[in-house]
């Protein structure tokens, strides 16, 4: 086995390896936890801007997603918001309750469901749109835009390189 190239092992603060295992035996840093380590820190600036709105979370991803693509079958918004397909369903109720979505049955399979924003969800979106763009001037002015761009691109690629590798 190749080593691995010097940037995945040397990590900037890595604690000394106190198990069992050498650390030649898991040469890659652990990229599922940097990448939540990551999600959490942004989070950190989100998090009270839609909590100040009276949403969660998965709320927003929701409101975001549809307001992104317009009306989609709740599969979709599921996949597209990595919220599992028993609590989407939750969700969706909560937030049909709270007006924020309109959920209608697809006329040629009952069974399915197009799940499209309310009046009231779009203005939401519009109030909490400033606030959500200030949080993002500051992102980028603390980590600079050129990092911004390359994590996008990064993200991106990445994702692309594991769908396409699914598809397969």
């Amino acid at each position: 086995m190749p080593a691995a190239p010097s940037h995945l092992t040397q990590p900037s603060r890595v604690p000394a390896n106190r198990g069992d295992v050498p650390p030649e035996a898991l040469p890659y840093r652990n990229l599922p936890m940097l990448l939540l380590r990551a999600r959490e820190k942004l989070m950190l600036r989100f998090r009270p801007i839609l909590t100040a709105h009276g949403l969660t979370e998965q709320q927003w991803r929701v409101i975001r997603a549809l307001n992104e693509h317009g009306p989609l079958e709740s599969r979709h918004i599921a996949d597209l918001c990595t919220i599992s397909t028993p609590s989407m369903a939750g969700v969706l109720a909560r937030m049909e309750a709270k007006d924020w979505v309109s959920k209608t049955r697809l006329a040629h399979d009952q069974r399915r469901v197009r799940v499209a924003l309310t009046a009231r969800s779009r203005k939401l979106v519009s109030s909490i749109a400033s606030d959500l763009q200030a949080a993002y001037v500051e992102l980028e002015r603390r980590v600079g835009p050129r990092l911004l761009a390359e994590t996008y691109h990064a993200v991106d690629g990445l994702l692309a390189g594991i769908e396409a590798e699914a598809t397969r």
